[in-house]
C-alpha cells in the first residue's frame, strides 16, 4: 500500500482547532521524592498531564501512542479498553500499563527521573514485525493550548520534537537498542487539522512530515521502533529541554525505575507504616491507605514547600481550556490535607504547609479564597472557614508538640481578628456559593477561637472566647427550622438549614426567605428552610453538639431521605438537596449548569460522625475504596442515577469531576487514623475540653458592629464590640438611667466596651449609641436590644 508523503516546512491548519484539557478521570498521579520538578498523571493508560515546574502548571494535554503496520492498519491505544495498570508497589508512582489488542500487546512503563525535570517512557510492542509505535504529543506550554510553537529538528545530531511558549521549553528524545536514536520520521502539525491522528485518520499511515507549526493549537508525532525509552524534558527553552531529555537517556531505564521505588518505599517506611494504625483494616484498606498517602505527597510543591494543589485535573477538562480548574491552593483543602499527613506521620510536610501558609496570609488576617501558588489570587470570595483552619492546624501541630519552633501567634491573633470582625456570616459556604450562616463554617470559626485563644493576650483572650461562647449558643437560634413543610413531611421538630441568610442573626423569621442555589439553568431560589446540606456534622466532629442532640438526628432523618445515595459501592451523599454542580440528567459534562452527585469525601465526613456514635466506621471506608477510580484514586464525585454506558458514566463509579480530589484522600486517611482513637484525628482538645458536645449557656451577649443582635438574655452582661475606639452611650427602657463606657482595645482590631445589664428583666430594652473618638463623631444611630428569657 502506497501513501502520499508531503515534507513542506510548515504544516497547514492554522491555528487549530480550540484547545481542551485531557479527562480529569486520572488512573495514576505522581512525581519523584528528589529534586526533580516533573509531576505526571495516567488517563486513558497514557501519560495525560505532566506539570512543571511547579505543581500548579500543567505543560502537555497528552503523550500518547497509536500503533499501526502502515499497511492501513492503526489503533490508538488511549481508546482500548483492554488495559491493565499496575505498580510494582501500592503507593509508589512507578506505572506499568500493559494495553492489550488481538495483534499486539504495548507495555509502557512510565516514570520520573529521580533529578532531572524529564519524564521517561519506557515502549515496549510485542506484535508481528510490521507493527510499530508512533508517539502523539499535544504541548500545553504555559497552561495553555493556544500559541504553542512545534518543531521537529536535530539537536547535537539527534532528532528531537520540540515546543515553545512564552518562557517554556519541552523536548521529546527517545532511544532504542544499543543507545541508538529511535526517532526515524517526525511531523509537527495543528490539532484537527494537520495532527498526526488526523494523518493516520485521513491516509491510514504516517504520511505527512511537516517540520513546523504554530503559533497556535499545536501537536508533535514521531515513528520509533518496537522497544525504545522516550524521554520528555522540560525547561526554560526547547535548547534545555533536549539537553535534560537526552542526560536521562544515558542513563539504564531500570536505574531509574529502582530510584523511585526506592525512594517511595522509604518515605512510606519513615511515615505510613510507622505512625498509621491500621489493625483490623483488610489488605484492600490498607493499600488504599498507601495509594491515599501517595496522591497527597504527590500534591506538594517542590519550589514552595508546603504549598499543594487541590487536584491534579481539571473538572471536566476535556471539555475546557480554562486557566486554573483544580490546579490552585485552596486554604481550607490544604488544612485538611496537613492534617491528614500529620495523622500518617508525616510531620516535616505538615510543618511545611503551616510554614506556606503563614508566609501567605494577608495583613488582615484572611486567606485568598484560593491562589496559585505563589500567593497570588485566582479567586478572591471570603470564605470565613479559610481563616479559621490555619488556626486549627497551628493548634493540631502544637497538641502533638510538633511546632518545632514556629512561631504562631501573630499568626492566631490576625486571623481571630479577621474572624471577629467578620463572621458569624460568611460571604461564601464552604461549597463557595451562598453568603449567610452556615453550621460548618460557625462550627470551624468556633473551634478556631478557642483552641487559638490561649496564644492571645488576657484581653483577646477574654473576648475570643466570649464570642465563641456566643456564637455556640446562638447556633440553633440561628440555623435550625422549626415548623415547616420539610418537618412536617418527615415528622420531626426541627433541622439545621444548608445556609441561613444574614437576617437571621436579628430576626429568626429570615430562615424562610429565598436563598440561590447555584449552577442551576432554572430560577432557583428557594426558601432556606426548604434546603438542607450534609455541613451540620461538623457540629459533631467538633464536639459542639452531641452525635445524639435532638437536632443532629432530626437533622440526619431528612438528609439521608434527601441526599444520601446507596450506590452499588457503598453509600454516599449529595452536598446538598438541588446542587447543580455536576453532569446534566443524560450525561452531559457539566457546563455551567447541571445535577450535583455524591461525593465519597462526604462518606467519609459521616464515618467519623458513626465513630463518634459508638459505632464501626469500616463500611465507609471500604465505600470510598470501593468508588476509587484507576489504582485507587478517590473522585470528587460518583455517578448516582442509572448507568450511561455511551457517557462512561457508571452507578458508584467516578464522574468527569475531579479525580483525584486531594481533600477526599484526606478524609480517608482521617478516617483511618480516628478508627483506633474512638474519635476524630482532628477535634480539637480544647473544643471538648470547653464544650463537650453541649451549647454552652454564657455570662455574655455579644453585639458585634457587622453582626449587631437585638435580643439580651436575663441576667447576661452586654459585650459592644466595634471597629474603633469609641464611648457607648447607653440607658435602659428609652434613654433612663444614661450611663457612658469607654471601650478598650482588645488587640483584635476591635474595641469592647462591657455593659452590665444583669439586673434587667424580661421586656425591658437596653438603648445605646455610640460616638467615635477618631474623628469625634456621633454614629448617627440608636440601637436597641430586649431582655428575653
Amino acid at each position: 500500500m502506497t501513501h502520499p508523503t508531503q515534507n513542506s516546512g510548515r504544516a497547514p491548519g492554522h491555528p487549530g482547532i480550540s484547545p481542551t484539557w485531557s479527562s480529569s478521570a486520572k488512573e495514576m498521579v505522581g512525581c519523584a521524592l528528589g529534586p526533580s520538578r516533573i509531576w505526571f498523571t495516567v488517563g486513558g493508560g497514557i501519560v495525560n498531564e505532566v506539570y512543571y515546574p511547579r505543581v500548579d502548571i500543567p505543560q502537555i494535554r497528552d503523550l500518547g501512542f497509536i500503533v499501526a503496520d502502515n499497511h492501513g492498519f492503526w489503533v490508538e491505544v488511549k481508546r482500548l479498553d483492554a488495559r491493565e495498570l499496575s505498580q510494582p508497589d501500592p503507593g509508589v508512582p512507578a506505572v506499568d500499563v500493559v494495553h492489550r489488542h488481538s495483534r499486539f500487546t504495548l507495555q509502557l512503563r512510565i516514570v520520573p527521573d529521580p533529578v532531572r525535570d524529564v519524564l521517561l517512557i519506557q515502549v515496549r510492542l510485542q506484535g508481528d514485525d510490521s507493527l510499530r509505535p508512533y508517539l502523539l504529543l499535544a504541548p500545553h506550554l504555559g497552561g495553555t493550548g493556544h500559541d504553542n510553537l512545534a518543531a521537529t529538528a536535530y539537536y547535537r545530531g539527534r532528532q528531537v520534537l520540540w515546543a515553545e511558549q512564552g518562557p517554556f521549553g519541552l523536548a521529546i528524545a527517545a532511544i532504542g537498542e544499543h543507545q541508538r536514536d529511535a526517532i526515524e520520521q517526525a511531523s509537527a502539525g495543528y490539532v484537527g487539522a494537520s495532527d498526526g491522528w488526523q494523518d493516520f485518520r485521513h491516509n491510514g499511515a504516517m504520511c505527512w512530515h511537516y517540520r513546523s507549526a504554530g503559533p497556535g493549537n499545536v501537536a508533535l508525532m514521531a515513528a520509533l521502533p518496537q522497544r525504545t525509552v522516550v524521554a520528555l524534558g522540560l525547561a526554560s527553552s526547547k535548547e534545555s529541554a533536549a539537553t535534560l531529555a537526552i542526560s536521562a537517556l544515558l542513563q539504564p531505564f531500570d536505574q531509574a525505575w529502582q530510584r523511585q521505588i526506592d525512594d517511595w518505599q522509604a518515605w512510606h517506611r519513615r511515615c505510613t507504616e510507622r505512625r498509621t494504625p491500621m489493625d483490623g483494616l483488610s489488605e484492600a484498606l490498607r493499600r488504599q491507605v498507601r495509594v491515599s498517602a501517595m496522591v497527597l505527597r504527590s500534591h506538594q510543591d517542590k519550589i514552595y514547600p508546603g504549598a499543594m494543589v487541590a487536584s491534579l485535573s481539571v473538572p471536566w477538562g476535556n471539555r475546557r481550556d480554562e486557566r486554573g480548574g483544580y490546579h490552585l491552593v485552596w486554604p481550607r483543602d490544604l488544612v485538611e490535607c496537613a492534617v491528614a499527613l500529620l495523622a500518617l506521620g508525616a510531620t516535616d510536610e505538615a510543618q511545611n504547609i503551616l510554614r506556606y501558609l503563614i508566609a501567605t496570609q494577608h495583613a488582615d488576617g484572611r486567606w485568598n479564597q484560593n491562589q496559585w501558588l505563589g500567593g497570588k489570587a485566582f479567586w478572591s470570595g471570603i470564605q470565613l472557614d479559610e481563616a479559621a483552619f490555619p488556626v486549627l492546624l497551628a493548634e493540631t501541630l502544637n497538641e502533638q508538640d510538633a511546632l518545632d519552633g514556629i512561631e504562631i501567634g501573630d499568626m492566631v491573633r490576625r486571623a481571630l481578628g479577621f474572624i471577629l470582625r467578620t463572621g458569624p456570616a460568611t460571604d461564601q459556604d464552604r461549597w463557595e456559593e451562598d453568603a449567610g450562616v452556615s453550621t460548618f463554617t460557625l462550627a470551624v470559626c468556633i473551634a478556631a477561637l478557642v483552641a487559638g485563644a490561649p496564644t492571645l493576650d488576657p484581653p483577646a483572650r477574654d473576648l475570643a472566647l466570649a464570642v465563641a461562647d456566643y456564637w455556640n449558643s446562638r447556633i440553633e437560634d440561628w440555623t435550625l427550622a422549626r415548623d415547616t413543610a420539610l418537618s412536617r413531611r418527615f415528622h420531626v421538630p426541627g433541622y439545621y438549614v444548608r445556609v441561613a441568610p444574614n437576617a437571621t442573626i436579628t430576626d429568626e423569621q429570615a430562615i424562610h426567605d429565598a436563598l440561590p442555589i447555584k449552577n442551576r439553568a432554572e430560577d432557583a431560589a428557594v426558601p432556606a428552610d426548604q434546603q438542607v446540606g450534609v455541613d451540620f456534622l461538623q457540629l459533631v466532629r467538633f464536639d459542639l453538639r452531641r452525635f445524639d442532640d435532638p437536632g443532629i438526628l432530626a437533622t440526619l432523618a431528612v438528609t439521608d431521605a434527601l441526599l444520601k445515595a446507596d450506590t452499588p459501592n457503598g453509600p454516599a451523599w449529595h452536598r446538598y438537596d438541588g446542587d447543580g454542580y455536576g453532569e446534566h440528567a443524560d450525561g452531559r459534562a457539566f457546563d455551567g449548569t447541571g445535577i450535583g452527585r455524591a461525593w465519597p469525601l462526604l462518606s467519609g465526613e459521616r464515618g467519623h460522625y458513626e465513630l463518634v456514635a459508638g459505632k464501626d466506621p469500616t463500611p465507609y471506608l471500604q465505600a470510598m475504596a470501593a468508588m476509587s477510580g484507576g489504582a485507587g484514586m478517590i473522585p470528587e464525585q460518583v455517578w448516582d442515577g442509572d448507568d450511561l454506558p455511551a457517557s462512561g458514566l457508571v452507578a458508584g463509579r467516578p464522574t468527569g469531576s475531579a479525580m483525584p480530589l486531594a481533600w477526599a484522600h484526606a478524609e480517608f486517611i482521617k478516617l483511618v487514623a480516628s478508627r483506633p482513637l474512638g474519635t476524630p484525628f482532628d477535634r480539637p482538645r480544647a473544643v471538648s475540653l470547653r464544650y463537650g458536645g453541649r451549647a454552652p449557656r454564657p455570662d455574655h451577649c455579644v453585639w458585634l458592629q457587622q453582626a449587631p443582635i437585638d435580643r439580651l438574655r436575663r441576667g447576661n452582661r452586654l459585650l459592644v464590640v466595634v471597629h474603633q475606639a469609641a464611648l457607648v452611650h447607653w440607658g435602659v427602657d428609652g434613654w433612663h438611667r444614661i450611663r457612658e463606657n469607654p471601650t478598650h482595645d482588645s488587640g483584635l482590631g476591635l474595641h469592647v466596651a462591657e455593659l452590665d445589664t444583669r439586673d434587667l428583666y424580661p421586656g425591658q430594652q437596653v438603648n445605646f449609641t455610640l460616638r467615635y473618638r477618631r474623628p469625634d463623631r456621633w454614629a448617627g444611630r440608636d440601637y436597641v436590644l430586649t431582655v428575653g428569657n
